[in-house]
């Protein structure tokens, strides 16, 4: 089984990033033939600052090296190191119809959130079903709210496979746990768009602060706090023991403590829980350009992968 699944560097990783799929692609490596790629490709549609762009694409590999996954097990590249990624999402452009692309809900979601108009933004699903494409990937792991990306891959795939011959595999999606969601310091799903995000390897002091700075509501100190939606048990649940868990939800419903108390307990379980990742983090960030290595090693072999598909692709519409 392949697997294949990205990130993209539009900043540093945070916990929404961490249980939302770094957990379960460092899992997954176990299991099957596992690619992972740092999508810089797709980061242009929003990050203007080339500086940025670098940092954050190797900041991302520190990151996921830190957090368990295996070089050897995995496959860990950048997407811009894999030429053939434009030149077949060129190719699929040719037969994608507009009104695919017109019906992309994530597309009129980034309008909505006052994004740039451009054609790279418009055709996006486009570029990501050349990255799914063109490894032969039988499975991808995405949230419900990205199904319609795979959905979108398939449909392209289909088309293509109609005007010329089976040349690709149709992957399935890999739906995530939708409880992995982790909600941000305003209540709201975190995100970087949003501006509220607790990144993973923050230092001790900002990383106190921003979570004393969640947002809660005015329940008075002796009063039994509200567990529905709270920011604070969500992120806790995740980095919290079963138990300890428990003892907070119980104390959140017997009043007696104010959500200053709440919010120490969880920076407590937060540090902690990634005490053992800081410490392998150190080691790669202290070297990059072994991670500089490990991901030329990860595009080579992940070009290898591809050797087959393109040559598959384009013997049938003419190429060769």
């Amino acid at each position: 089984m392949r697997i294949l699944s990205g990130i993209q560097p539009t900043g540093l990783p945070h916990l929404g990033n961490y249980f939302g799929m770094m957990k379960s692609a460092i899992e997954l490596q176990e299991t099957g033939d596992a690619l992972y790629f740092i999508a810089d490709l797709h980061a242009l549609t929003t990050v203007r600052d080339p500086e940025a762009l670098r940092h954050n694409t190797r900041e991302i590999a520190i990151d996921f090296l830190a957090c368990g996954l295996d070089p050897v097990k995995s496959c860990l590249f950048r997407q811009s190191d894999i030429t053939c990624i434009s030149e077949l999402s060129w190719i699929l452009s040719t037969v994608t119809p507009m009104g695919l692309l017109e019906r992309c809900h994530s597309y009129k979601d980034k309008l909505a959130k006052g994004l740039h108009a451009s054609l790279g933004l418009f055709s996006y699903p486009v570029l990501m079903a050349a990255d799914i494409l063109a490894y032969d990937s039988d499975v991808v792991p995405v949230g419900r709210d990205q199904k319609q990306h795979l959905e979108v891959t398939r449909d392209i795939a289909v088309k293509i496979n109609e005007l010329y011959g089976e040349v690709f595999k149709l992957p399935e999606p890999l739906i995530r746990d939708e409880s992995a969601a982790i909600p941000g310091t305003d209540g709201a799903k975190m995100s970087k768009s949003y501006g509220n995000t607790l990144e993973l390897f923050l230092e001790e002091a900002p990383l106190k602060k921003k979570i004393m700075g969640i947002q809660t509501d005015s329940t008075p100190v002796e009063a039994p706090k509200p567990i529905e939606g709270s920011a604070i048990l969500g992120i806790y649940r995740h980095v919290a023991s079963p138990s300890d868990y428990a003892e907070m939800e119980a104390d959140f419903l017997a009043g007696g403590k104010g959500y200053g108390d709440f919010k120490k307990r969880l920076f407590a379980a937060v540090w902690e829980y990634f005490a053992p990742m800081r410490e392998s983090r150190k080691r790669f960030a202290d070297d990059p350009a072994e991670v500089d290595r490990l991901l030329r090693d990860g595009a080579v072999r992940a070009t290898s992968k591809t050797l087959p598909v393109m040559e598959r692709m384009r013997r049938a519409i003419g190429l060769l």
